[in-house]
């Protein structure tokens, strides 16, 4: 028998943590559901298309989460997509819609660069955290050269979620190409973006250059093993 969105809410509900809440919210998400037991429904209700759209559709954030671990991507229309990512406010929502769905879709591509302009900064850190795996995982075709440009001229002033991807962007291009590497490191070391971003112990700073040093270090140390 396929579970309800009213169960489904009511199971939800049962999980809330106040003081995950409390923690989440500082991010801007406001539920107080381990990801790790939300993880756990998902692979118990398997793909239900038609279920997550309804999930979604309660405007819940936890719901939400479970929808995009539920969804079938290429479902999706590009429309559908779009209209999505302006309702998602919510971080974490934002996040795994872009990574667990847009990145799955074949208009990927086509909304990447739709969203990479958008008057919406949120949008478009969007269309830049999908630039920054095309850069990793698919850099034929992309300009890099006009890719630091836009960086250069922009970064220091963009609003913070699309400062991040921005940024992450610089890092990836100067880890993953060492033929723009003097210049990312150099960007990187004039705008000065996030260098004093507090970093916990035995984590990598995301201020640019550090991030470029220490990832190419550790691969140099691999290739060396």
């Amino acid at each position: 028998m396929s579970e309800t969105v009213p169960e489904l809410l009511a199971e939800l509900a049962t999980l809330e943590d106040p003081r995950m809440r409390e923690v989440n919210e500082r991010h801007g998400d406001d539920h107080g559901v381990n990801l790790g037991t939300l993880r756990a429904i998902a692979k118990r209700l398997k793909t239900q298309h038609e279920l997550a759209l309804e999930l979604w559709a309660t405007d819940d954030t936890a719901a939400r989460l479970l929808a995009l671990l539920i969804c079938r991507p290429k479902s999706f229309s590009r429309d559908e997509l779009d209209a999505m990512l302006r309702e998602a406010r919510a971080p974490k929502v934002h996040d795994w819609l872009v990574n667990y769905v847009v990145k799955k879709h074949p208009d990927a591509e086509a909304l990447r660069l739709a969203w990479l302009g958008d008057a919406d900064a949120v949008v478009a850190s969007a269309g830049w955290a999908l630039t920054s795996d095309r850069v990793v995982k698919r850099p034929e075709g992309l300009d890099l050269a006009s890719v630091l440009d836009t960086i250069e001229a922009e970064l220091r002033d963009a609003p913070d979620r699309l400062q991040w991807e921005m940024n992450t962007t610089l890092a990836q291009v100067g880890i993953s190409h060492p033929e723009h590497r003097a210049r990312a490191l150099a960007i990187g070391e004039r705008l000065e973006v996030l260098k004093d971003y507090p970093t916990p112990p035995n984590c990598t700073s995301p201020f640019a250059p550090t991030w470029i040093a220490e990832i190419v270090r550790r691969q140099e140390a691999a290739a060396a093993r």
